[in-house]
Order: C-alpha cells, then sequence, then structure tokens
C-alpha cells in the first residue's frame, strides 16, 4: 500500500514521506537534471549517478574524426522551460547556453515536387501559405493558431504544468473550455476543419507522431505540440542538443549537486516500501533519503525495484524508429536545418507502423542538417546529417541485428530519390541505431518516444511518478509525458513530490 502523506483530491498534491534532506537521482537525463538543478536550488543535498561518463541520457553525444552527432532530439522547443530550471539555482541561462531561432522552422517536401517552409511568425507563415495554395488556406491558417494557442492556454497550466494525482484534478473551468473548442475530438479532422490543403494538414498534425500515435487517432488535444515548435518556434544551441544537458549539469555542479558518472545503478534497495538508497554496479551503496528515478519507466520498475505494477504491465508502446547519424564531404543547397520529406501515403504510413507493424513502403522522414547552423559540428567542408526513419517498435516480427544492413540500403536508396544524390558514397563516419539498440539502451520495447499518449496512458491515466513512500519517477514515461518540454516539466513535478513546493523560480515558462 502506498503511504504519502493525507491527501484530499483536487486540493494538495501528494509528497513523500519522511526526510527529504539527502536525495539520490538515477540517471542524468535532461528530467533528471531538471530535478537535480530544482532539489539544489530549494537547499537540498543531490546526487546524480549516471551509468554514461557524459550528462544527457538520450541527448547524448558522439564524437567521431571531428564530426559531432546528436544522439536524441534533435527539435528545440519552449526554451523558457530550460530557463526556468537555471533560474532555481539564480542562474542565468544565456551565462550557459547560446540559442538560435531555427529559420525556417522546417522545410517540407512533398510527393508532388512542392515545398512549404514551415515559420512560427504568424503573418509570414500565412504569406507562405497564400503564394504555394492561396488565400484560403491562410485565412484557415489564422484560424487554425488562434485554436492551438488557446489549447496551449487552457491545457498547460492545468493538464500539463502540474502533477496530478486523480481524474478529479482535471474538473476545471478549463476542462470545459477545452470541451468546447473541440479538444477532445479527433485530431486530423479538427485541423482539416482549418486546413484543407492536404499538405498543411500533414504539417499541422505530424506532431502527433511524437505522442506515438496516427493524427486519426489522437485527440485533437495533441495540436498542442503543433503550437510549441510551429507556433512558439524552434532553436537550436550553440554546440548542438548535447549542449542543453552539458550546460545543466555544469550549472547543477557549481551549485552543489555531486555527479557519479560511469556508475550503474543495479537496484533501489527498499525496506517495506521505502527505498533506503540504491546500489551500484561495483558493489558501492549509496544511501538517500529519496530515490529519483530517470531511467525509462517500465525499466526502472522491473530492472531497479523488481516489480511490474498492472499500470506498466498494460501498457501501449509508440512506434520507434532507424536512425542514421552520418558525417559526409557532401553539402545540399537545396535544404534547411530540418526538414521533412513526406511521401505519396500519409495514413497508409501510421497503418504500418501501428497496425501492420511493418516498415514503411512509402515513408515520411526527418533529415536534420545541424552543421548547416554550427560550423564547429564538423570538420571544414564537412556535414553532419541526422537522418530519422519512423519504424516499428520491437512488438513487431523484425530481427534487426539481420534485417539492418538490407535496410541501410532501402534508407540510402530513399534519400538519393528524395534529393540527396549519391549520399552512401559520401558518407566519411556513420553510426546507426535501430529498435534493438534503443531497447538495449534501457527503453522498452525499444520505443525512444515511450508509452504512447492514448486516452488511457495520458494525464491521470499515465503512470504516476511515485512509489511507495520515497521514491519519485521523472522523465517521458511518467507524466506529463513525450518530449523535450514535457520531459523538462517532469523534473520540475518531481521535485515538488519532494519539497511540496512549486519549484518555479517565476512562472515566464507559463505564458
Amino acid at each position: 500500500m502506498v503511504r504519502l502523506k493525507d491527501w484530499v483530491p483536487g486540493t494538495t498534491q501528494r509528497t513523500v514521506t519522511g526526510p527529504t534532506e539527502n536525495i539520490v537521482i538515477v540517471g542524468a537525463g535532461l528530467a533528471g537534471l531538471s530535478a537535480a538543478m530544482r532539489l539544489a536550488g530549494a537547499g537540498r543535498k543531490v546526487t546524480v549517478v549516471e551509468r554514461e561518463s557524459i550528462p544527457g541520457g538520450r541527448a547524448g553525444r558522439v564524437s567521431d574524426g571531428g564530426y559531432e552527432f546528436d544522439t536524441g532530439p534533435t527539435v528545440l522547443t519552449m526554451p523558457d522551460l530550460i530557463a526556468d530550471a537555471f533560474d532555481c539555482l539564480g542562474e542565468n541561462m544565456s551565462d550557459w547556453l547560446t540559442l538560435e531561432p531555427v529559420k525556417p522552422l522546417y522545410r517540407t517536401f512533398f510527393a508532388d515536387g512542392s515545398q512549404l517552409d514551415v515559420h512560427s511568425d504568424t503573418e509570414q507563415m500565412a504569406a507562405e501559405l497564400e503564394k504555394v495554395i492561396g488565400p484560403g488556406e491562410a485565412a484557415g491558417y489564422r484560424k487554425y493558431v488562434d485554436f492551438v494557442s488557446d489549447l496551449y492556454k487552457y491545457e498547460m497550466r492545468n493538464f500539463i504544468d502540474r502533477n496530478i494525482d486523480s481524474p478529479v484534478d482535471l474538473i476545471s473551468k478549463d476542462l470545459v473550455k477545452l470541451i468546447s473548442i473541440g479538444g477532445f475530438r479527433k485530431l486530423a479532422p479538427k485541423v482539416e476543419q482549418y486546413l484543407k490543403d492536404d499538405r498543411t494538414q500533414r504539417v499541422y498534425s505530424f506532431q502527433a507522431m511524437y505522442a506515438g500515435l496516427s493524427p486519426y487517432d489522437a485527440l485533437a488535444i495533441y495540436a498542442v505540440i503543433a503550437y510549441m515548435d510551429s507556433v512558439a518556434g524552434v532553436f537550436f544551441p550553440k554546440g548542438g542538443m548535447h549542449a542543453v544537458p552539458s550546460a545543466m549539469a555544469a550549472a547543477a555542479a557549481k551549485h552543489g549537486v555531486e555527479f557519479k558518472y560511469s556508475t550503474t545503478v543495479t537496484k533501489v534497495r527498499t525496506k517495506n516500501n521505502r527505498a533506503l538508497g540504491v546500489e551500484t554496479a561495483a558493489g558501492e551503496f549509496i544511501p538517500a533519503d529519496v530515490v529519483v528515478l530517470n531511467p525509462d519507466l517500465p525499466v526502472a520498475h522491473k530492472d531497479l525495484l523488481d516489480q511490474e505494477p498492472w499500470t506498466v504491465k498494460r501498457l501501449k508502446y509508440s512506434p520507434s524508429c532507424y536512425l542514421m547519424l552520418a558525417g559526409s564531404s557532401k553539402k545540399y543547397d537545396h535544404i534547411a536545418h530540418h526538414n521533412i520529406h513526406f511521401g505519396k501515403s500519409w495514413s497508409g504510413v501510421f497503418d504500418e507502423l501501428i497496425d501492420q507493424r511493418v516498415v514503411m513502403t512509402d515513408p515520411s522522414i526527418l533529415v536534420t542538417n545541424p552543421s548547416r547552423s554550427d560550423r564547429d559540428l564538423a570538420p571544414a567542408g564537412k556535414e553532419v546529417y541526422y537522418v530519422l526513419f519512423p519504424t516499428p517498435n520491437l512488438d513487431a516480427d523484425i530481427d534487426w541485428k539481420n534485417f539492418e544492413p538490407k535496410y541501410r540500403d532501402e534508407v540510402y536508396k530513399v534519400l538519393e530519390e528524395r534529393g540527396y544524390t549519391d549520399f552512401s558514397n559520401s558518407v566519411e563516419k556513420l553510426h546507426i541505431t535501430t529498435p534493438q539498440d534503443w531497447a538495449d539502451q534501457g527503453m522498452e520495447r525499444g520505443a525512444p518516444f515511450a508509452a504512447a499518449h492514448t486516452f488511457f496512458q495520458t494525464g491521470p491515466f499515465r503512470p504516476k511518478n511515485t512509489w511507495g513512500e520515497n521514491v519519485v519517477f521523472t522523465g517521458s514515461g511518467t507524466q506529463p509525458g513525450v518530449g523535450v518540454p514535457m520531459v523538462l516539466i517532469s523534473g520540475r513535478l518531481a521535485a515538488e513530490r519532494i519539497t511540496g513546493k512549486d519549484t518555479k523560480y517565476r512562472s515566464r515558462a507559463i505564458r
């Protein structure tokens, strides 16, 4: 039985019981770092134990022959959430990290040969749509921006940026407003209400993939992800995405957080539903008043707590992806920083990935060229390419060890058909991550996007971020969910389970 502070639904959040002075955080991913910075700012003694030699978790780094490869997320939105973590330490993010807006946010390419640049400035984007498609689509886009802006306003504070202990906690005026504007209808037809062209419908609904769903199955509330990047803007850190966790860890260390790198935690030692500390592969025991777990939540339950509650066993997982990191001698002038190449098929892509569990026959793909924005990420005259092909997760019957060489040839073929001429012959350094590799790194079902955001895996129905008396989870597997903004928020929510207080230094992250 979970013994937490006496709690009345909708009035106060549950918090851990007992002393909270000495905190051990397992994992230096973005969520773990967010929690560490806030807890240190609240006066707690914090130790972060990380199995890798560097911070970042999924936002890792591979250095090879002068090429610097980010191994995880490449799209950075809502930078105020990062700034807020620095604020908790009394630090200014700009002293630690340089962020520049990405323009255009995306360059999108379509099977008919047309392309569309995506901008966060509403008037600039409306002008692009009027030029490429027509004035009617531009007018519909303006109305769509109003819709997703309302979604963000009604969702963020009451449904995303807070700990939720019960469905009762969701009852509010904002819930009524979300229902009234159609937030609980299906995403694809809701987008179609405003945008009539197939191309813009794709541009403003593909974000459902981040939630692990088809836009035909996702609820319209997930259009809030489109707000976060396509309206609020996309940014890129000097030094690449890994610069974000590196800066966060450095600031945390300055304020007393101890980091134990290259140290693998093998078990949370418990007694009667209370964590006593963690054990490491080297045989060390690190005592703790509270343990925060940043590994993928299902793996943390099974491997570190030696139990798997039914709420975890029942989970359905997002599709996975095949990631190619390529250091290349070839530059392509027709692309931007972020590029989305859509195939002819759209609904068929999701049917294959989610229902049939096979690789895409007519893929839609992401190609990021970060060295376009930061020349220091590649040797002089060279380029870095981050190529992401969505795939089924390990629920599919695919032996990736044997299938990968064949699929790599298919990836090269598709890239060259989509305008990346002679791509395969220009590659000088190559790093591949398959769904099996994601699983070997500790991601359940090889799904880097974690459990899908189906209705019953969202909000209060998503695995909770507490266990026992004094274990707290953080990261994409728990509330509020997947994506860089969400995991940064999850770190704050984890800290608040411990301090019992709002750990925002100031509320500028919530506009």
